[in-house]
């Protein structure tokens, strides 16, 4: 993963968060056209708020999402936007998601790539579900 620097009038920056969030009672949701649809719906509200997709691994249970970012978005912003439309437009899409009472749980996890290298976050993900 070769990632260079990110430049705006103001700031150098580069930021990788990894994230990590479920569906609603861990319900295994994020299946076939669920999962397809989730996938362009999280590139789609990552590039409109300016974040890079580094790597993206969506499991029936759960989602890990290694992002580039700039400084101006704080993590919980990001996760808030990506959770908040990815529900509006799955719900609408597919009713059968409408019988949960929301798509995704308030939590999530996220971390920086400061402990390990931004590399083994994006090998760790790719790794998912290839048992």
């Amino acid at each position: 993963m070769n990632q260079s620097y990110r430049h705006t009038n103001t700031a150098v920056s580069l930021i990788n968060y990894h994230f990590v969030w479920i569906p609603r009672r861990r319900r295994k949701v994020l299946i076939k056209d669920v999962k397809k649809r989730l996938t362009e719906l999280i590139y789609e509200k990552t590039s409109e708020l300016d974040c890079k997709v580094v790597s993206l691994a969506i499991e029936p249970d759960h989602v890990h999402l290694f992002l580039n970012c700039l400084p101006d978005l704080a993590p919980k912003q990001i996760m808030h936007r990506v959770k908040g439309y990815s529900s509006y437009v799955l719900r609408k899409e597919f009713p059968h998601l409408k019988r949960m009472p929301s798509m995704w749980t308030r939590s999530y996890f996220v971390s920086t790539a400061g402990n390990v290298s931004a590399s083994t976050i994006q090998k760790y993900i790719e790794a998912q579900g290839k048992d």
